[in-house]
């Protein structure tokens, strides 16, 4: 095996080193790879190299490697050394075929050569024939073509002088069509003749030429001037008269003012976009009006405008400041215009529509006057645009808030409806919710169209949006504030009512509005953050809610005291009028009762058409004791012996000790949004001050008599609409024992007597109102 691997690694090796002496690029540096080689280490990847030492290699691989793997490199080395001849084998073929062919190539080259040099020097005597025959033709026709170039330069020079002589007859008829230009054309091509023989042969012609000249310019300028014409053709009459040598620089000025004076009937139609706008609305006419938009009247007015200025800059080079002030004037007033229209209440539709020519307007301006960026300067502006739209959006909205409840507060006082106050908090709540819903689905219409201005705002009127949101709600506080009268001095004139649909709109606003308008905002309007982290977010929904809810509460309380005060002023009438020390035996229950619960049906219908039914809670019971057995008990007794003086201490007293023994009610709770929670605080203030009032007067004995006849008159009809009834009889027997000790002779009323009294007016009551 051994003496076959010794020819065929020869065999290799030979090969190999004539393979790298014919491809080997520099024998140079092939030296000094193997000496470079030859200072690393041997490895067993080596056998590549061109400096492959076989006897290292081998004592390398029968170190590294025991019996088996010798034998498996041996199969690998052998395969290889078979796939290197047959690749060397394909090699020599190719070559060899490439050299057959290039040798063939040549031997048939070296026979084509060999008749060539006899043709090659035939075809140079037949180029020597020719050339020499056609010096002859030359010479023979030189004379004829000199003539002829003579005739023909003789033809041309009449051509001139014949059209220098038509010129005046020309420029006649130029003028008769209007044709300025080819006049011009025709002048200025026979000024060199006219500068050398206009003085001489051809006078008469230059002196009508140049009469026909002063009507063209005449003309020209009044076409410059003329208000009919439009701004290119004036633009073009300037050019004719430039280049006619005309002093145009006096009418730089001129044609100025024109151009500015044009700004006036390029202002924006708004009624025209409008009624463009509310077109465009219908779905299946969209794609037709949004295509026909380019093809306006203002954008064709505009297009000429600007080749107007494109003419002014090419006539006066030196009026790139003046063009800049005039493009932006132009887009400074559209703007101007898009701010008033903005003001009225208008669409997000007719806003784009503003906006889409606006931005139209700039490019067909940018195309010619590119040092004005004009685009930069559409951009603020539209900031500012979209900025007040949004606020005057909000600002309508608010509108439509308190027009809802004016309107049903003038409707109440008139009294043209009934439950109004309950359509009012309808109406109200419907306003603040479709109405917020409406605003943002008109704002997402912003968004969502592609106009390249708008794209470039996304995040302003993100942030616009949010912020539109906090501050109008803001407003609104204080917009209800301003309605309760609360703070202001008109509070007088304000109805109760009101008051109370402010109270359950502020809660509505807090548990529904806001919730919902949140989802929207985060579903469609997140993002934003022009305005900066350090500010904090735009909106904040939780201070919102915080202050809806405390507004509430504040108009709930102050519905509760215009209640208080309505009646409290009924009570100072009852008990400073009278002369309560001189007061005759009570012979039926005072008006003012009925006065007094007159003033709680209404109190009672107001809160049933506003606010939802609460649990009744604090029912009497026997252990809260009876004022009557506690009080009225005693004094029936058989005391009758006493003298008065004695029987109003011994009251008093056991009065005081009837205190003792009474459970502890709790008068004054939180109010809740429920009708009994506000008509029990209500009842309660006013019998604390019906308390208060008795307090401040004297009574003799009918007196003292009279308050306890209305009180134990008002006890089952108060008690009927109150949900705290415990407290109720309370404030009652509180009454009737403040009256005791203001009593000069504090004996009561019998109790056959009372309810006599008491069945009476119910009789006279049902009397009046049969229906009740």
């Amino acid at each position: 095996m051994a003496m076959e691997d010794v020819p065929l690694d020869d065999k290799a090796k030979r090969m190999r080193d004539l393979l790298s002496s014919f491809y080997a690029p520099d024998p140079s540096m092939s030296s000094s790879n193997e000496i470079s080689s030859h200072a690393k280490p041997a490895t067993l990847d080596a056998i590549n190299s061109t400096s492959f030492d076989a006897d290292q290699y081998m004592n390398l691989l029968v170190q590294k490697s025991n019996l088996e793997g010798l034998l498996q490199r041996h199969v690998e080395m052998a395969a290889e050394i078979k796939n290197l001849d047959t690749d060397l084998q394909m090699l020599v073929y190719e070559n060899y075929n490439k050299f057959i062919s290039a040798t063939d190539t040549i031997k048939r080259m070296k026979s084509n050569i060999v008749g060539m040099e006899t043709n090659m020097e035939q075809l140079l005597d037949k180029i020597m024939s020719v050339q020499s025959r056609s010096d002859g033709v030359n010479t023979s026709l030189f004379e004829k073509r000199e003539h002829i170039e003579k005739l023909h330069r003789t033809r041309n020079l009449l051509r001139k002088v014949q059209f220098i002589y038509d010129l005046p007859a020309r420029l006649g008829k130029c003028i008769k069509s209007e044709s300025y230009a080819d006049a011009v054309r025709f002048y200025i091509g026979a000024m060199p003749i006219f500068k050398a023989y206009g003085d001489s042969s051809f006078q008469d012609c230059k002196r009508a030429s140049e009469d026909a000249i002063a009507v063209i310019v005449k003309n020209l300028q009044g076409k410059l001037f003329s208000d009919s014409e439009s701004i290119q053709a004036r633009a073009e009459a300037a050019v004719l008269l430039k280049r006619l040598d005309f002093p145009v620089d006096s009418l730089q000025a001129k044609l100025l003012e024109k151009l500015e004076q044009s700004l006036v009937d390029l202002r924006l139609n708004m009624e025209e976009i409008s009624s463009t706008s509310v077109d465009s609305n219908d779905p299946s006419e969209h794609s037709n009006t949004s295509e026909s938009v380019p093809a306006t009247a203002h954008e064709a007015s505009v297009r000429e405008f600007s080749e107007a200025i494109r003419a002014y800059r090419i006539i006066f080079p030196d009026s790139d400041e003046q063009l800049t002030k005039l493009a932006q004037d132009l887009v400074t007033k559209n703007f101007e215009s898009t701010e008033q229209y903005v003001k009225n209440r208008i669409g997000s539709a007719d806003l784009l529509c503003v906006l889409r020519i606006i931005w139209t307007d700039v490019l067909l301006m940018d195309d010619v006057v590119p040092e004005a960026a004009l685009p930069d300067y559409c951009l603020e502006a539209t900031q500012a645009v979209v900025k007040q739209y949004v606020t005057n959006t909000f600002s309508h909205l608010l509108h439509d808030i308190s027009d809802s409840l004016t309107k049903a507060h003038t409707y109440q006082k008139e009294g043209l409806e009934k439950d109004l106050l309950k359509v009012a908090l309808e109406a109200g709540k419907k306003t603040v919710l479709q109405g917020s819903m409406d605003v943002l689905l008109d704002f997402r219409q912003l968004l969502d169209d592609d106009l390249g201005l708008l794209v470039k705002l996304r995040d302003l009127i993100i942030d616009c949006v949010q912020e539109g949101f906090q501050d109008f709600f803001g407003t609104l506080d204080n917009h209800f504030l301003l309605l309760s009268g609360r703070d202001s001095s008109a509070s007088d004139h304000v109805s109760a009512g009101l008051v109370l649909v402010l109270a359950q709109i502020s809660v509505f606003i807090e548990q529904t509005a806001i919730p919902r308008i949140t989802e929207e905002i985060a579903a469609s309007f997140s993002g934003g953050g022009v305005r900066g982290s350090e500010y904090g977010p735009a909106f904040v929904p939780g201070e919102i809610c915080r202050v809806f809810r405390s507004a509430g509460e504040k108009f709930l309380h102050l519905y509760i005291n215009m209640r208080t005060q309505r009646v409290s002023v009924l009570l100072k009438k009852r008990f400073t009028t009278p002369n309560w020390v001189k007061h005759k035996e009570p012979r039926e229950v005072h008006m003012f009762v009925d006065l007094f619960l007159h003033e709680l049906e209404a109190l009672g219908n107001e809160v049933k058409q506003i606010l939802p039914q609460g649990l009744r809670r604090h029912r009497r019971t026997d252990s809260n004791g009876s004022t009557t057995s506690s009080r009225s008990n005693p004094l029936r007794e058989g005391k009758l012996g006493r003298s008065n003086t004695q029987r109003a201490r011994s009251q008093l007293l056991e009065t005081h000790l009837a205190k003792l023994f009474k459970q502890k009610v709790e008068i004054f709770t939180k109010v809740e949004f429920t009708q009994e929670s506000v008509v029990t605080m209500v009842v309660k203030l006013c019998l604390k001050s019906l308390q208060e009032f008795v307090r401040l007067q004297t009574f003799n004995r009918s007196g003292f008599q009279q308050i306890q006849l209305d009180i134990q008159f008002l006890r089952t009809p108060i008690k009927d609409s109150v949900e705290d009834e415990a407290a109720i009889d309370f404030l009652l027997d509180e009454v009737i024992v403040a009256a005791s000790e203001r009593c000069l002779d504090p004996i009561p009323l019998e109790p056959p007597i009372l309810d006599k009294l008491i069945q009476a007016k119910l009789a006279k009551t049902r009397e009046q109102n049969p229906t009740q």
